[in-house]
């Protein structure tokens, strides 16, 4: 016998969980005219997974996709309208520093984003609330949902509420005239899912106190850049910047 699964309720959700979303709401700042999209954002898919088998729950992952997208948008905008002087290679490390995990991570547990989510027990016993990944992809996802309920005009405030006072503590550290080659090619390639990068030390010289490395990165099958150093990370480092400019057209003239 074939028992249809049928689509999740509002009476199949925690209470616990409900109850807990007016608290959430305030602290975004923004209350949702429907309230589905807020409680897929908190979805977590092992929740879902573990409760296929009778109801089934949507989860965040495919607003964690448009969240993305539009934290990206939305940063890139701001900080190409405020930063006029700056050269796209520091506009992108800005925006990189501002979007990458670390940085949601800190935005979610802001929120104590953890304590609000839906996961299943395996993942809750090991410290789930807490994880970076876990955290990082609810706070994407509930961009995607302040979008999809209210347009730019909800999510975009919403980002640059934490946003902006990261990329200026970014700016104020000093460092964005520091390259990480590694860091600004790896957001190239990231725009291109499937793309795989690969550094490979294809030699080793020199004693113990002054050895050199040299490493070949390549791009899927493609060799895309060579480079030395008198470390593994340094030869890296100089592969990557290589093929950002041999490859991608990057040009370094204005750091």
């Amino acid at each position: 016998m074939i028992v249809e699964v049928r689509h999740a309720r509002l009476s199949d959700y925690p209470k616990a969980f409900l109850t807990r979303l007016p608290d959430l709401m305030k602290k975004i700042g923004y209350s949702f005219r429907d309230e589905s999209y807020l409680r897929i954002a908190l979805t977590h898919s092992s929740f879902a997974n573990e409760k296929r088998s009778k109801v089934r729950f949507e989860h965040n992952e495919r607003q964690e996709f448009l969240g993305d997208s539009i934290l990206s948008a939305v940063v890139s905008e701001h900080i190409f309208a405020d930063h006029h002087a700056y050269p796209e290679g520091i506009l992108t490390r800005l925006r990189s520093g501002s979007v990458n995990a670390d940085a949601l991570f800190e935005y979610a547990k802001d929120l104590s984003l953890g304590s609000y989510m839906l996961l299943n027990h395996g993942l809750e016993e090991s410290g789930g609330r807490e994880q970076k990944n876990v955290l990082a992809d609810c706070f994407e996802a509930l961009i995607g949902a302040l979008f999809l309920d209210g347009g730019m005009e909800a999510a975009a405030p919403f980002v640059l509420r934490f946003a902006v006072p990261k990329l200026k503590q970014l700016v104020s550290g000093g460092k964005l005239h520091d390259r990480d080659y590694k860091s600004l090619i790896q957001e190239k390639v990231q725009t291109s899912p499937g793309e795989k990068l690969e550094y490979r030390t294809v030699e080793e010289t020199g004693p113990d106190h002054d050895k050199r490395f040299r490493v070949e990165l390549y791009l899927n099958s493609n060799r895309v850049g060579e480079g030395a150093g008198h470390s593994k990370r340094e030869a890296e480092q100089a592969a990557a910047r290589e093929a950002l400019r041999t490859w991608f057209g990057e040009s370094f003239e204005t750091e």
